[in-house]
């Protein structure tokens, strides 16, 4: 998890070392995806180049939003800040558009609801070598009604 405008956690560049480690330490495994759940984009995209040749993929998740920054890193590694939400894509982030703009603009916390319709479901296919683990190609998928 990231660390900017979230709640305290371990230190993801050190975290992702250390899992590292115990992977390569306990494991054949060739082909690592990194789901990093992170609110801002800079820190996101650090992570992808400081593991850049060390994992096949480093996904963005959190914001719901995908982005259109899909690329091979230099040394192999497949990129995308956020791969964006399943769910209703008529709405902020998920929840009714009304419910979201009312607590921005009042300030107020209120009750968030799922929103509904025009469900998409977005997704980040990644193909790779299986014995060194590099990825070859990346693509953003958003499918919907």
């Amino acid at each position: 998890q990231g660390r900017v405008f979230m709640a305290s956690s371990d230190d993801p560049f050190r975290k992702a070392d250390e899992l590292l480690t115990l992977i390569e330490r306990n494991t054949n495994a060739k082909v690592i995806l990194l789901d990093f759940h992170a609110e801002a984009t800079s820190e996101k995209a650090a992570l992808g180049w400081y593991l850049d040749g060390r994992v096949t993929a480093v996904l963005g998740t959190h914001t719901h939003v995908p982005t259109s920054d899909e690329r091979l890193l230099h040394r192999g590694t497949a990129y995308q800040t956020d791969v964006g939400m399943s769910g209703p894509f008529d709405s902020i982030i998920g929840v009714e558009t009304e419910l979201v703009l009312k607590r921005f603009l009042t300030g107020m916390p209120g009750k968030f609801e799922a929103a509904k319709g025009n469900p998409k479901m977005c997704a980040t296919l990644i193909s790779c070598d299986g014995g060194t683990g590099r990825a070859h190609a990346i693509q953003r998928i958003m499918l919907g009604e």
